[in-house]
């Protein structure tokens, strides 16, 4: 059985997982305000990686007994301005949600709840890939600038993003 403590954590990551996908659909909105559907296409995958991420969480919690409590969510940012700010955002968020997956594995070492860590392992390697996927995406709009050609390339590129749920959490 998960600790009170754990149990407040993961729900809170439940919420915030949700809260990214939101996030990303707000900057999906973004991108389609300014005609770029490809840009919008990959936040939107985004947005539904990041539900799943709240279902493994919300899933977790109910097999180890707990309960999951659903909170208010935050509004997010929708004015960035650029595409590149778009996909600083992103990165920024995505560095964010390293970090609070971190405090939950060192809840759970501390508390020697292995299940869980197992299941933190997976979420913190994909976090490699996601912030990874973050930075060569800005580093490509860095490489655009002036040229809109390029942008729209690439913009090409992000609509053939699919989201594919995986098929397992094993590390």
């Amino acid at each position: 059985m998960l600790s009170e403590k754990l149990i407040a954590k993961l729900n809170e990551q439940v919420n915030f997982e949700i809260y990214s996908a939101y996030t990303y659909l707000s900057m999906a909105s973004y991108c389609e305000s300014i005609d770029l559907s490809g840009f919008a296409n990959f936040f939107k995958v985004q947005s539904q990686e990041e539900l799943f991420h709240a279902m493994k969480f919300y899933d977790y919690i109910f097999q180890k007994n707990g309960t999951v409590t659903l909170e208010q969510i935050e509004k997010p940012h929708s004015d960035f301005g650029n595409i590149l700010n778009v996909f600083e955002a992103g990165y920024e968020h995505e560095q964010m949600v390293t970090s609070r997956l971190y405090k939950i594995a060192d809840i759970a070492t501390e508390e020697k709840e292995h299940s869980t860590i197992g299941l933190l392992n997976w979420f913190i390697n994909e976090q490699v890939e996601e912030e990874n996927t973050f930075n060569t995406i800005i580093k490509k709009i860095r490489r655009c600038e002036n040229n809109s050609a390029a942008l729209y390339m690439l913009d090409d590129e992000l609509a053939t993003r699919v989201y594919t749920p995986p098929t397992t959490t094993n590390a």
